[in-house]
């Protein structure tokens, strides 16, 4: 089961939040006396302390899911959910009871439950802890196969500030607009740096959109505008800053999931 990234962020009694590792996912096979480690693409991982501590478990049959990480050269495996037991296939089971029956594993080094986060805003708790992020997992959810949105992945973000050039129509039952077209000042040049359409209500995109129309002129303000949509496009007077949230730059000179933070004048 993969988690799906997401922008927005947000708590509620129907999500639980862990801790997002900077590892590799591992899913961990018993059967019997026989351990397999394999990697999210299948691979085979040879982690020998891992195998050892996973064959120590009593269980005859056991599936693990997990994360893994190093330090000091030494694995560690962070489990967080468990798919099958002696004979029974637990993936149609609830989030909660999965849990119920991982909680009740004699864990030991280097396996280690990976624990839930009781912060009211999880995500910043991660960032600044310096983790890669959080993981929301949605209460009564079953294991899937698949990337589930379920569980939803909240990466920690850089954030900048950027001019607004332009927008897009927006689409479907969306108000007021698309998206915002920013860019950013590099010299005398105002570089394009690429679509912001989330992290917006319905009240900020109409208030938006009425204080574009009135800046709205003919030609795009970028003067470096690589990858500037064609159609559904509005330009205005660079006047308008915004604060964004962002994963990374890309190697094009564009923002990596950008997502709108707020205002700025």
């Amino acid at each position: 089961m993969a988690a799906t990234l997401t922008q927005e962020r947000f708590v509620g009694p129907e999500w639980v939040f862990e801790r997002k590792f900077d590892g590799i996912r591992l899913l961990a096979f018993k059967k019997g006396t026989e351990v397999r480690l394999l990697s999210r693409n299948q691979l085979p991982q040879h982690l020998p302390e891992v195998a050892q501590a996973i064959g120590s478990l009593g269980a005859r049959n056991l599936i693990l899911d997990g994360e893994v990480t190093w330090a000091a050269a030494a694995a560690r495996l962070h489990v967080f959910d468990i798919m099958w037991l002696d004979d029974a296939d637990l993936r149609s089971l609830p989030l909660e009871r999965r849990r119920d029956i991982l909680e009740k594993l004699p864990l030991q080094s280097p396996l280690v439950l990976v624990e839930r986060l009781n912060s009211e805003r999880p995500w910043e708790e991660a960032c600044a802890e310096g983790w890669e992020g959080v993981i929301a997992k949605r209460r009564g959810s079953l294991y899937e196969p698949r990337r589930s949105p379920a569980w939803l992945k909240m990466k920690c973000e850089l954030s900048g500030q950027f001019v607004v050039g332009g927008f897009t129509d927006p689409q479907g039952v969306r108000v007021g607009l698309g998206a915002l077209l920013v860019g950013h000042a590099k010299g005398d040049e105002l570089l394009f740096a690429g679509k912001v359409g989330t992290g917006f209500d319905s009240k900020l995109l109409r208030e938006l959109r009425a204080r574009l129309d009135r800046l709205e002129i003919a030609a795009p303000p970028f003067t470096v505008g690589k990858g500037l949509p064609r159609i559904r496009a509005h330009w205005v007077q660079p006047e308008v800053f915004v604060e964004v949230g962002f994963i990374e730059w890309t190697v094009h000179g564009k923002l990596r999931h950008p997502r709108f933070l707020r205002v700025i004048s």
